[in-house]
């Protein structure tokens, strides 16, 4: 008998977790997926090490890490893409910024320099940073952009 009501109580969860999914939007249904999946992995792991298990376990993270990488990198990259700057950004476009570039002491602080450099000193240091920074080289492209900011700045 206590096996017919708690099968009964699981229908009844399932179908009203059916209606539920129905109404929601898609973005609410996914991220609610990627929780469980999230919290399925971490209960899975935690079982694993428990039991004496964690060689697979090892291997299996390090077989799994380059592919969650490049998909959250290809996530983030067609986030950006997809312009997120809110309902009247054009698809594609950037975010809108609030002002144009850096104020010139912020200038000054991202490329290292004394308010009052000469514009000798702000090419170097700008190239100086920018052989670390560039995207083609494994740099960060806010980075490089910050940077080219500061130069234009300060140079009008």
């Amino acid at each position: 008998m206590s096996w017919l009501l708690l099968g009964t109580a699981i229908l009844a969860l399932i179908l009203l977790g059916v209606r539920v999914f129905e109404r929601a939007p898609v973005a609410a249904i996914r991220t609610f997926l990627y929780w469980v999946l999230g919290f399925g992995g971490a209960a899975l792991a935690l079982l694993l090490l428990v039991s004496g298990r964690g060689i697979p376990l090892l291997t299996a993270a390090a077989v799994a890490a380059p592919l969650v990488r490049r998909t959250w990198q290809h996530r983030k990259a067609a986030g950006f893409a997809a312009g997120a700057g809110g309902p009247d950004a054009k698809p594609g476009a950037p975010p809108p910024r609030s002002r144009q570039g850096p104020t010139r002491d912020e200038a000054y602080a991202v490329l290292g320099l004394k308010p009052g450099a000469s514009e000798a000193e702000i090419r170097a240091a700008h190239h100086r940073l920018m052989r670390a920074a560039h995207p083609d080289t494994g740099g960060s492209d806010w980075l490089a952009a910050r940077i080219n900011q500061a130069r234009d700045t300060l140079l009008g």
